[in-house]
């Protein structure tokens, strides 16, 4: 199975005025093809930094972040833009749909920048909302759904452009208990798919579906375990 990331030495520095915030202290890291991972820490851990690094919407102060053999920090901003709407999907907490536009339209939104042709778009667009258990939403608005509905048009949403990255941050973070399993039952199905699933956590219920969990701690990785072995590690420290 090969790498579909790389990161080498990678550090991120913000500055607050004469204040630095050293956000991740030479993290090295390998994802490979297909895995499915969850990222846990405290707040101020790292964790999101990380993320939004992967899903590039921030680059890092220094050190290397290869994607699938891309080095992201040469790319300029249209480059980036490029890579996170062909490469990557993104599920977040709060769900990010457009809210005056519809279910059929909110999944369609990548293919649009994608430049993908509209009757295209249309049949793909239908067969993510199916896949996902919403083919009877389709000409519904965000606040017609429930917050597991809005999280499964998110998900197709993010499954556009067939990325080979699923980047979810805290997806189960306003769902109740039946919603959030709902959830990660999609999630355990597009891995077993082949698609490379990252997502945050807090949650270590929600950490037990992945295979592998990676614990950040003041910018460091200080845990980084397969799944046998690991979730006793994690119900102590949570």
């Amino acid at each position: 199975m090969d790498n579909i990331i790389n990161i080498n030495k990678l550090n991120k520095i913000y500055k607050n005025g004469s204040v630095e915030v050293h956000a991740l202290k030479n993290v090295n890291l390998e994802i490979k093809r297909g895995e499915f991972i969850a990222i846990m820490g405290h707040s101020g851990s790292g964790k999101s930094t990380l993320m939004n690094i992967l899903g590039c919407l921030d680059k890092p102060t220094d050190g290397e972040y290869l994607l699938e053999g891309i080095d992201i920090s040469k790319k300029n901003p249209d480059e980036l833009s490029f890579i996170r709407n062909k490469k990557i999907g993104f599920v977040f907490q709060a769900f990010n749909l457009i809210p005056r536009t519809n279910v059929l339209k909110n999944v369609e939104l990548p293919m649009i920048y994608a430049k993908t042709k509209p009757p295209q778009r249309k049949n793909r667009a239908l067969e993510l909302l199916e896949k996902v258990g919403l083919s009877d939403r389709i000409t519904h608005l965000p606040n017609e759904l429930s917050g597991g509905q809005k999280q499964r048009v998110a998900i197709a949403r993010a499954l556009a452009n067939n990325p080979p990255i699923i980047l979810a941050d805290e997806p189960t973070g306003n769902l109740d208990t039946k919603s959030s399993e709902e959830i990660m039952e999609l999630f355990t199905n597009l891995h077993k798919e082949g698609t490379s699933v990252i997502l945050v956590t807090h949650e270590v219920d929600i950490a037990r579906y992945a295979n592998r969990v990676i614990v950040f701690k003041d910018g460091n990785i200080v845990e980084d375990k397969m799944k046998e072995g690991v979730y006793n590690d994690l119900a102590r420290e949570y």
